[in-house]
């Protein structure tokens, strides 16, 4: 079984972590630095895949039956993933968007 703690922690790092590089890409389209942009929303991906991973865990250790303590550190770390999530996709839209006006 994993350690709780640290599991939630790994999802709230990770996720953070990925959460920061998608506005760091986000400031190097709007300054018309598509490559690094590129290359900072693959490292978000990655560790938005690291976070998710965490979540596999910990949704498999559960197996549906609740045995996962539900902590409010717990939902913290779950609304910083699906964030992250929604930061990704939303910061992938707008560098297009951002390299289509620059062209």
């Amino acid at each position: 079984m994993l350690d709780l703690e640290e599991a939630v922690m790994g999802i709230i790092v990770n996720a953070g972590q990925s959460r920061s590089l998608c506005f760091e890409a986000l400031r190097h389209a709007r300054a018309g630095q598509f490559s690094e942009a590129d290359a900072l929303l693959l490292q978000a991906t990655e560790a938005g895949k690291a976070a998710h991973a965490v979540q596999t865990k910990l949704i498999e250790a559960d197996e549906g039956e609740g045995k996962t303590k539900m902590t409010l550190v717990m939902v913290h770390a779950q609304d910083h993933l699906m964030t992250s999530i929604l930061c990704r996709e939303l910061a992938t839209e707008l560098v297009e968007i951002y390299r289509r006006q620059a062209n």
